[in-house]
């Protein structure tokens, strides 16, 4: 018999049952190292806000609170949508790209300074509409032509920024619908309502990832896709609305990000794939996939706003933030790598 036949014979129902308790035993094999690792960022975060809080007794007042929860509304809704796509063992680099077009289509369509329109609140749905086709296009584009998901979204980020800057006509336009800008204006319950719009993203994220199929299979995929693909799961259309329920938690924080500065421009989305990036993975979500979640993300969040917010206090200069920034996602990177069973690093 050939080498190609052999290639060629079916999966029998004995290779499949094999192929999964391999995997169940690697899963097993790793447990007691993910049972410390899972607590470690929480463990940080409280230990963060110990220190910062003796180093600066202003930390815990109820006005900086607020604060730091209206700093964090925007990098949560972002890393909602980045989680799904980590969780499977890819990247979406399209973030500032996907935001730039939801904030660039909501000032335009909503009452503004440079045009007639006056859609209200359709604005916002054409926004999130907009980024979330963004998302989809993504998924689309890397699973049909089979290249990886860096490149792919690479480029998803360039045309999203491009058409921006294009649209908005290279200057900044000034959002003038009273209503949209409640979001950031207007408060409920001391907190500004973006913050309770973030919220209801982390809840419908937590719905999503723990109690759908979708959830499950994204997991399923993330830690075997070989595996996932035998027990039935149909990994290009996963991928696919992965994408796409990312592009719409862009869609949202573009919206949150245009009513918070009160106008667009091409620079608003700068720097906010690397805050989505380091909250995903400081939280606990592995970049290799398939472990973590947003319950992680949430934590990986309040670490990067929180360390930020304090430095802020402490006066440090903000060369420095950014380096502790750097040091600290290498840092997550190299504790949520099991290099017990890592052989290859590439």
């Amino acid at each position: 018999m050939s080498v190609n036949s052999e290639l060629m014979k079916p999966i029998s129902t004995t290779e499949r049952k094999t192929a999964m308790q391999s995997f169940l035993t690697r899963l097993a094999g790793g447990n007691r190292f993910r049972k410390w690792r899972a607590f470690a960022p929480l463990a940080v975060l409280i230990v963060l806000c110990i220190i910062i809080t003796i180093a600066n007794p202003n930390f815990i007042e109820p006005r900086n609170l607020i604060r730091v929860a209206n700093s964090a509304a925007v990098p949560l809704t972002l890393a909602m949508g980045m989680t799904f796509i980590i969780l499977l063992g890819s990247i979406d680099l399209s973030v500032e790209g996907a935001m730039s077009v939801a904030a660039m289509v909501v000032v335009l369509l909503a009452a503004n300074d440079s045009n007639a329109h006056n859609y209200g609140w359709l604005a916002v749905l054409a926004a999130i509409a907009a980024s979330t086709l963004i998302g989809l296009m993504s998924g689309v584009l890397q699973t049909t032509l089979r290249i990886p998901s860096f490149m792919t979204t690479l480029g998803v980020w360039f045309i999203g920024l491009g058409l921006s800057v294009y649209m908005l006509g290279g200057s900044a336009v000034r959002l003038m619908d009273e209503s949209i800008r409640g979001l950031a204006l207007t408060r409920f319950l001391s907190l500004p309502i973006a913050v309770w719009v973030a919220l209801a993203a982390f809840a419908l994220a937590i719905v999503i990832q723990y109690h759908t199929r979708f959830g499950r299979h994204v997991l399923a995929l993330g830690g075997g896709e070989d595996i996932a693909e035998f027990s039935g799961v149909n990994p290009r259309r996963v991928r696919i609305y992965a994408f796409g329920l990312a592009g719409f938690f862009f869609g949202v924080a573009g919206v949150l990000a245009a009513a918070q500065l009160g106008q667009s421009n091409a620079t608003i989305a700068d720097g906010r794939l690397f805050a989505a990036v380091t909250a995903v993975v400081v939280g606990g979500t592995a970049l290799t996939g398939g472990e973590g979640g947003v319950l992680n993300t949430l934590v990986g969040v309040l670490i990067v706003t929180v360390l930020a917010n304090g430095m802020i206090l402490l006066g440090i200069s903000p060369y420095i933030q950014q380096t502790v920034q750097g040091l600290m996602i290498i840092a997550a990177v190299a504790l949520s790598l099991d290099r017990l069973n890592l052989k290859i690093v590439k």
